[in-house]
């Protein structure tokens, strides 16, 4: 019988390469900055790395079909390097691969690393490949936008919630995250907005309006992770150790014909949020998670969310996003940093840069953003692929006594 990884693993060290349009900064070199902070982090020297994991999903011009570049990049002892890609998720599984890895004693020290360089691409949304047959078989097709919009619909339809109290949550959580951001100087965007500027921006897809929908960027998140008497070895006192990591993927059901889903939440999000809190020793998130890194992709992706993590009863979300109940001066705060909303979406860093906001905050050096009582226990959640067929990755950090 599986009994999970909790407090197996401690993160070393981490790091984040400031995200934006990086046009001064090829793939390698946002590797190294993010590289770089990581390393001098965990006090450590590369040439105690074991081996390592990429996670990269669409950056196939600037990275290419292996590892070989991280390891180039880093100069790493000539380990195994595993390149991964899992959509939107790519960068937790990155993560996944280093944790399990160190869990399993394969490795005394692991890296984890995703980048995405995606301004180069020319592209305004996220690249489109060329398709054939298995590209076919995967059921995503259409524009994001227009899916997740789709997705506001349904819930709208299902929870019985107007077009404007839907469209107010919907800004409310946009208004949230750039003032969230406006502290953060690795955010692609640092400016606060009004609930007028997101109502009356132009419409993307009905009901999703520019503010709506998280913008494209270049960026690079490193985690560096150990066992927790290795890291006591090194001189590590307050350790930061992962309590869950799971990761659960579509597989056709929510496109079966009578299979009952109705198109109004993420149905793996909630396979993935109920073996997390069970291998977490979680009952209660809505009592027991302090702080949360969501994959807004959309605004109404994080509202969903909500509801999806049992943070929010089902259809109660909006009313949560409303009371503040996410703010950075609520409950839980989702978002603290900004989310995918200021720092924009490079698909292989963005589950990295997620843990590492938790992993700062926990440890209390998030600067003007921390929150006042650091958290005890940090959850991230990334959401990759469309509402219709998707894979949800879930990571819960805490402290090593928590």
């Amino acid at each position: 019988m599986a009994k999970g990884i909790k407090d197996k693993v401690a993160i070393l060290g981490m790091g984040c390469a400031k995200f934006g349009e990086r046009w001064d900064m090829d793939a390698d070199s946002l590797m190294v900055e993010a590289y770089e902070e990581a390393i001098a982090d965990a006090g450590i020297d590369t040439s105690q790395i074991d081996a390592a994991w990429l996670g990269v999903a669409f950056d196939a011009v600037n990275i290419g079909p292996s590892g070989i570049p991280l390891a180039t990049a880093l100069r790493l002892k000539n380990i195994g390097v595993t390149k991964v890609e899992n959509y939107c998720a790519s960068g937790t599984e990155s993560f996944r691969g280093a944790v399990y890895a160190v869990a399993s004693g394969a490795a005394d020290i692991a890296l984890a690393l995703g980048v995405e360089k995606l301004k180069d691409t020319g592209y305004g949304g996220l690249p489109v490949r060329t398709r054939g047959t298995m590209h076919d078989m995967t059921g995503i097709t259409g524009s994001a936008p227009g899916n997740f919009a789709q997705l506001a619909s349904a819930y709208r339809s299902v929870h019985g919630v107007s077009k404007d109290d839907l469209k107010r949550a919907m800004a409310h959580v946009s208004v949230k995250s750039h003032a969230n951001g406006a502290k953060n100087p690795k955010a692609h965007l640092q400016k606060a907005i009004d609930m007028d500027t997101v109502l009356n921006a132009p419409m993307i897809a009905e009901p999703l309006g520019l503010f709506d929908c998280c913008g494209v960027s270049d960026g690079a998140a490193c985690a560096i992770v150990t066992t927790p008497e290795i890291a006591r070895a090194l001189g590590k006192t307050d350790l930061v150790t992962v309590k869950a990591l799971q990761i659960a993927a579509s597989n056709g059901w929510e496109m079966q014909q009578g299979g009952g889903w109705n198109g109004s939440f993420f149905h793996t999000t909630r396979i993935a949020a109920a073996k997390a809190y069970e291998e977490a020793g979680i009952t209660n998130p809505r009592e027991q998670i302090s702080l949360m890194e969501v994959h807004d992709c959309f605004s109404v992706t994080e509202l969903v969310t909500m509801e999806d993590l049992f943070v929010s009863q089902e259809g109660n979300g909006w009313r949560d996003v409303l009371d503040g109940f996410f703010d950075a001066d609520g409950t839980i705060p989702c978002q603290i940093d900004g989310g995918l909303k200021c720092f924009g979406h490079p698909i292989g860093a963005s589950g990295l840069r997620m843990i590492y906001e938790n992993y700062l905050q926990l440890l209390g050096r998030a600067g003007p953003r921390q929150r006042q009582t650091p958290p005890s226990l940090a959850l991230s959640h990334n959401l990759g692929g469309m509402p219709s067929q998707n894979v949800s990755a879930i990571a819960i950090v805490g402290m090593a006594d928590a």
